[in-house]
């Protein structure tokens, strides 16, 4: 999938285990088929779950979840995945890994949650934005003000001439870029609310992980989540419960057009699913915008 990723499989997990944490050797490990681009996932008994990052990049969200996880668990309304061991670089492998908690549920299809799902969502986000900043909070992956993305995301417009509108989209893309700025401090955020990070139990939100993005941010950026898991009926739910006024429902429609340009622009031909997922996004954000154009 990455041209740098570190290959990884059973036995190399086995041996890991073996040689860091012996009172587990004897479990079995079974690969996890999934389209997730940061961890390759091995499932390490019935309780635990073994999550190897793919490449360096993902090697640093190793400790920030080691870190902050534990302490923003206890405050959220939904299950995460509880680290449980961090283990070192060995038997070949380069990078820093995970022992974590074994979640339950399912990922769900881009674009299909809810009014259900949507409330969720806002609940899980309102307890995030009620957890206290403290001197040491980080900023999250994605804290950086919506125009520095500007040359990226027409970069990503670029690669994809021809194969989405990009007209339609630059004029999107324009059109977040003219939203006022986050006013205030910056909150707690998630930072990447996708399919391939929560897990749902029917129509309910049933757990959230990968918090290798997460940090203080403008919380506008997890309003992507709108975008990435809910129909239109459900992200009109969502935007209630988030109180998002213009402002901030224009810049979080601007993160989901920028992240999905950039994740189709790389993965159309690594990752199907992930493909696939930013289409629906990217989709969705321009039938909003030619919708809003119409009206006018």
């Amino acid at each position: 999938m990455h041209a740098d990723e570190t290959r990884t499989d059973a036995a190399l997990v086995r041996r890991l285990i073996a040689g860091q944490f012996p009172g587990w050797a004897g479990l079995p490990v079974v690969p996890v088929d999934s389209d997730g681009t940061v961890n390759a996932l091995y499932r390490l008994g019935r309780e635990l779950t073994v999550r190897l990052p793919r490449t360096e990049g993902g090697a640093r969200d190793v400790e920030t979840e080691h870190r902050w996880v534990p302490r923003l668990a206890p405050r959220l309304p939904f299950p995460v995945p509880e680290p449980v061991a961090l283990g070192a670089p060995a038997e070949g492998y380069p990078w820093p890994w995970s022992v974590c908690r074994w979640l339950d549920g399912e990922n769900p299809s881009a674009g299909q949650g809810g009014p259900l799902l949507a409330a969720d969502l806002a609940a899980l986000l309102a307890a995030l934005r009620r957890t206290g900043v403290t001197d040491d909070a980080p900023p999250a992956y994605r804290s950086e003000p919506l125009a520095s993305r500007d040359a990226a995301t027409r970069e990503a417009l670029d690669r994809l001439d021809g194969d989405i509108d990009t007209a339609l989209a630059t004029a999107a893309w324009q059109e977040a870029l003219r939203a006022p700025a986050a006013e205030g401090p910056g909150v707690w955020v998630h930072g990447d609310l996708q399919p391939g990070n929560v897990l749902v139990s029917g129509d309910r939100l049933g757990a959230v992980f990968d918090f290798g993005c997460t940090g203080v941010a403008d919380p506008s950026v997890d309003l992507i989540a709108g975008w990435y898991l809910l129909s239109a009926d459900g992200r009109r739910v969502f935007r209630t419960r988030t109180a998002a006024d213009d402002a901030a429902w224009a810049r979080g429609r601007g993160w989901a057009l920028s992240i999905a340009l950039m994740e189709l622009a790389y993965y159309r031909t690594r990752n199907a699913w992930m493909a696939s997922t930013a289409r629906h996004v990217i989709a969705e954000i321009l039938a909003d915008a030619a919708g809003a154009v119409s009206d006018r």
